[in-house]
């Protein structure tokens, strides 16, 4: 997941590695839940960053900024 990250991927799995250690301690099953659902949103969220990096990339790669610019004009 975080070899794109722009940080690199090692400080990716570092980070994720001190989240996981920090939390191993935890017993309550409520607040596990509650940190694997914040862990899925996490997740989800720098999927999305992730395609929308890819889809500004294309995007630069494949149109002209006039062509951008003029279609943004038609909506206004």
């Amino acid at each position: 997941m975080g070899k794109d990250y722009p940080l690199g991927y090692k400080y990716f799995s570092d980070r994720c590695h001190k989240a996981f250690a920090k939390n191993s301690n935890e017993k309550d099953s409520q607040k596990v839940e509650e940190m694997i659902k914040r862990g899925e949103f996490v997740i989800k969220e720098i999927e999305a960053l992730y395609r929308l990096k890819k889809y500004r990339t294309m995007k630069k790669r494949y149109y002209k900024e006039e062509d951008i610019d003029f279609n943004l004009d038609k909506f206004d």
